[in-house]
């Protein structure tokens, strides 16, 4: 297995990524992002050859019919989207040994307007076992948060029970964004498309039901919740506004309010806790009783 990945590392690095329609956001070699693309594209075939589409098609989830997320942000009091992951490229392990299952549970008891569950294991400790194994215990919509390069992983992210599907601009070119968001639809599935700045909008489509601002600046892995205000009022208004990353305090997300945002993805915030999920129904008790 070692020398057959090694293979087809050696293959998926003579072969540019943008013939994948994958986008470099740097334009120089070493930029993370490219090298978690690089990597997840090996991942992706290994996948292909264990579990083809055939196979994904035969598991229980993919019939089942997906939640909305988007309506559950538009319905929320909170806009909370709370993340479960153990580790991440900048902070390194976060919560080591966390328990799918018990945290994601809690987070859906506790109040979550949506759970967004890494499935990515090589820079964040997760697999696509843990939203199999979480999907029961949530009621509330499962964002699977991922490196979405081909086509083959909304199929995987159906099979698997996730409702809604991340879409990277910085990650793809315009067009494959366009056909991922088209494709995701088809299956049921909604959209999240992350952007980084004014430029990234342009990916933005007829396909996308939530346009995500990640306040972590990809080059030097700085946060700024700056960046989601700046790009507040250059989003269409027929997009679901998400703000990710950086968000800690219960007045952040109340300006954001203002602004035009009803969705707030926070995972390290809670994550760092030692009860991610109590961590988080105090946190939207304090939003509810302003």
């Amino acid at each position: 297995m070692i020398e057959k990945k090694k293979e087809m590392q050696d293959k998926t690095n003579s072969v540019p990524l943008q013939g994948l329609g994958v986008s470099s956001p740097s334009g120089a070699r070493g930029n993370i992002l490219d090298k978690i693309i690089a990597s997840k594209a090996i991942e992706v075939e290994l996948r292909k050859q264990q579990f083809p589409i055939s196979s994904l098609e035969k598991a229980p989830a993919f019939s089942r019919k997906c939640l909305s997320m988007k309506e559950s942000l538009l319905n929320s009091n909170s806009g909370i989207i709370s993340e479960f992951k153990r580790k991440s490229p900048s902070l390194g392990w976060i919560h080591e040994d966390a328990d799918v299952v018990d945290i994601t549970s809690g987070y859906s008891a506790a109040g979550a307007s949506g759970i967004s569950i890494l499935t990515d294991l090589e820079y964040f400790g997760g697999t696509p076992m843990d939203l199999i194994a979480a999907r029961p215990f949530i009621a509330c919509p499962v964002l699977r948060k991922d490196f979405i390069i081909d086509e083959y992983q909304l199929y995987e992210a159906k099979a698997i029970g996730a409702d809604v599907i991340l879409l990277i601009a910085a990650a793809l070119t315009v067009e494959k964004t366009l056909y991922l968001a088209q494709k995701a639809h088809e299956l049921g599935l909604e959209v999240l498309l992350e952007v980084h700045n004014a430029e990234e909008i342009s990916h933005a489509n007829d396909f996308v039901d939530m346009l995500g601002v990640n306040n972590r600046n990809l080059k030097t892995f700085e946060q700024s919740i700056q960046t989601s205000y700046d790009l507040a009022e250059l989003i269409p208004d027929k997009f679901v506004k998400v703000s990710e990353s950086g968000i800690s305090k219960i007045e952040t997300v109340n300006e954001l309010r203002k602004v035009g945002y009803k969705g707030f993805l926070m995972g390290e915030n809670f994550m760092k806790e030692e009860n991610p999920a109590e961590a988080l129904g105090k946190f939207i008790g304090k939003i509810k009783n302003l």
